[in-house]
């Protein structure tokens, strides 16, 4: 026992220095953006540089996508083909996330907008129909508060007003405390994939085969790997705080503009009933409820989404010219 106390003080104090060092390295870490997706590029802001995907018909009206905390531009294959034929359809990786720039600051929900906003700018796209799954909700919603010319049509996918809404469990807290969150980061790197797939068990409906949503079956814990543990921490401490200062439902009814908001029935993370009666009080707002689906329809049952989306957005050009000639 005597030998035991000894070695014990000396084991913890080594322990904890090996937690401080990794906390300075991984909360300092950053990463440079590349092209990691078949057929996108990379478009310079001033924020840093974002992989954008822009496909579809380059005749019909414009559709933004833009994808949820800790996932990224592969979070619509399957729901963005079904839009394509009609529509130019383009997907934005948020800083931090997918292919795009891992800075050390950033991460605010107005700055991400704006970067969004930049690169779009440098595409040419104007009069655009904004989808934004989740954390993208509220991105698309500084959007139009600081360009509405640029997104004159919001929908929003799975979030909430505020985070009045979420429940956040106290070993998902953990994962932003200092010097434990980053040990999780680091660790979330390096342990099996299946460990860190079932942290995504929330995003989808009850029993729904995750890997069944995405061509690589690993995608969801691809996306968060390729994360910084400060895009990670900072994107959602910011995104509270945005909330916080004012809930989305309040600032899209400022916008007077169209509003459509589409919630999985099964959502595990916000009580879909209780978000979508909120959204009904902005005026002129159209609200779904999609059988089946969780916290990712996109994902889940695009087939679904697909529809009320082509509804509400622009007409493609080519509908509008046909309507003119009759």
């Amino acid at each position: 026992m005597s030998r035991w106390l000894k070695v014990t003080p000396g084991v913890l104090a080594g322990i904890v220095v090996l937690l401080l060092l990794n906390s300075v390295v991984v909360s300092n870490a950053t990463k440079d953006a590349y092209v990691r997706d078949t057929g996108a590029r990379l478009v310079d802001t001033s924020a840093g540089l974002l992989q954008v995907l822009d496909r579809g018909n380059g005749d019909g009206s414009p559709i933004v996508l833009i994808h949820c905390y800790t996932c990224s531009m592969k979070w619509w294959d399957g729901l963005a083909p079904l839009l394509e034929r009609d529509h130019r359809v383009i997907r934005v990786d948020l800083l931090g996330h997918g292919g795009s720039d891992k800075p050390g600051a950033g991460y605010g929900i107005d700055e991400q907008a704006s970067a969004v906003a930049e690169a779009l700018a440098k595409l040419g796209v104007v009069d655009a129909t904004f989808v934004g799954h989740s954390l993208g909700g509220s991105v698309v919603t500084a959007l139009v508060e600081q360009s509405p010319q640029l997104a004159p049509r919001v929908a929003i996918i799975d979030q909430a007003p505020d985070d009045s809404f979420d429940d956040e469990s106290f070993a998902q807290r953990l994962g932003y405390w200092p010097i434990i969150g980053q040990a999780e980061s680091r660790l979330a790197q390096i342990v099996p994939k299946s460990t860190v797939r079932g942290q995504y068990d929330d995003a989808f409906a009850p029993g729904y085969s995750m890997p069944s949503g995405f061509e690589n079956p690993d995608q969801p814990v691809d996306d968060l790997r390729a994360m910084t543990y400060t895009a990670y921490k900072d994107t959602h401490d910011r995104e509270e705080s945005f909330v916080d200062e004012a809930p989305l439902d309040q600032r899209l009814a400022a916008t007077h503009l169209p509003l459509l908001v589409i919630f999985g029935a099964e959502d595990q993370i916000y009580d879909a009933q209780e978000a979508i009666a909120r959204y009904r009080q902005v005026s002129g707002s159209q609200t779904r409820l999609i059988p089946g689906a969780g916290h990712s329809p996109n994902v889940e049952k695009p087939e679904a989404v697909a529809p009320l989306i082509l509804a509400f957005a622009r007409p493609p050009k080519t509908a509008v010219k046909a309507k003119a000639q009759k």
